[in-house]
């Protein structure tokens, strides 16, 4: 590693506990302060590969360090609620090697918990850049739960094809990530389209990937339940019957190829979304993968 690229990894790092702090502050402001001190697996305990989308994107798409920090801060939070939810939903015990917040605070705090973080995210993209990420979180967050709720209301203990597992992928996951990336295009209508459509794509793979975990993984080793999705009759992509054409991992691999294609015009936005995947993304997947082989 140069020398140079060393500085860029401790920035970030510096830039990820200002993300952290950030959202801790949220809470801070509220009478949970207190009550929730000593949750330290609540924040910034994850791979937060959202915020490190827009905190190396951003900077080289010209976007001011305030609309990254506060963009990265409410997609994690918006994570962290989803995660809090999704614990109860599927009886998760284990949450990145600790038990599950609903776990040691029961099944309503943890609802009404990640209800809070929710319109705390809100909070922190409405004033940025007057209000013009409001509207595109509030979309896309919809799409998470649109989408986790057919999961459970419509495809559930029933077959599906690949391309409906993909599509809820896109949208369960993808769309969080997609919001990432277009809070890095600044006021570029076709550079936010083309981030946006990147971000689908690359979280698109990493949903596709943990769902392959889920099915195949070992939960000690993963630091999460696992078997949950078999055990609820979800449709996954590891739930499914592939056709002859379609091999899971190779898919993977080729969406982050594809995820980058778009960004072609944009050449110093490419060079850091490049960096971004082999440097933060790539890692987790093959992290995923490999324990999937073990």
């Amino acid at each position: 590693m140069t020398a140079e690229g060393s500085d860029s990894d401790l920035l970030l790092e510096q830039h990820l506990d200002e993300v952290r702090k950030l959202m801790a502050g949220c809470l801070a402001e509220t009478p949970l302060h207190s009550a929730l001190a000593e949750c330290k697996n609540l924040f910034g305990t994850g791979k937060m590969l959202r915020s490190r989308l827009a905190l190396r994107v951003g900077p080289a798409a010209g976007v001011p360090y305030s609309t990254v920090l506060r963009a990265a801060a409410a997609v994690e939070l918006i994570h962290a609620a989803s995660l809090l939810h999704d614990d109860v939903i599927d009886g998760g015990f284990l949450r990145r090697g600790a038990p599950a917040f609903w776990v040691d605070r029961g099944i309503p705090a943890a609802i009404l918990l990640g209800d809070l973080l929710l319109f705390k995210a809100l909070e922190l993209v409405s004033p940025i850049e007057n209000g013009r990420l409001l509207p595109v979180i509030i979309k896309l967050t919809g799409e998470v739960c649109e989408a986790e709720s057919e999961q459970e209301l419509i495809t559930r203990g029933k077959l599906a094809d690949w391309e409906t597992c993909v599509t809820t992928a896109r949208r369960k996951t993808g769309a969080l990530f997609a919001f990432a990336a277009y809070a890095c295009g600044g006021g570029d209508a076709e550079l936010n389209a083309a981030l946006q459509e990147a971000g689908y794509v690359v979280g698109t793979a990493y949903q596709l990937a943990d769902d392959i975990l889920d099915a195949n993984g070992d939960t000690q080793t993963a630091g999460k339940t696992l078997g949950r999705d078999e055990a609820r009759e979800k449709t996954t992509a590891a739930r499914v019957y592939l056709p002859k054409n379609v091999n899971p991992v190779r898919t993977i691999h080729d969406m982050l190829d594809k995820a980058r294609s778009g960004l072609a015009p944009w050449p110093q936005v490419r060079q850091a979304w490049d960096t971004y995947v082999r440097k933060d993304l790539r890692p987790s997947l093959d992290s995923i993968l490999e324990l999937v082989k073990t």
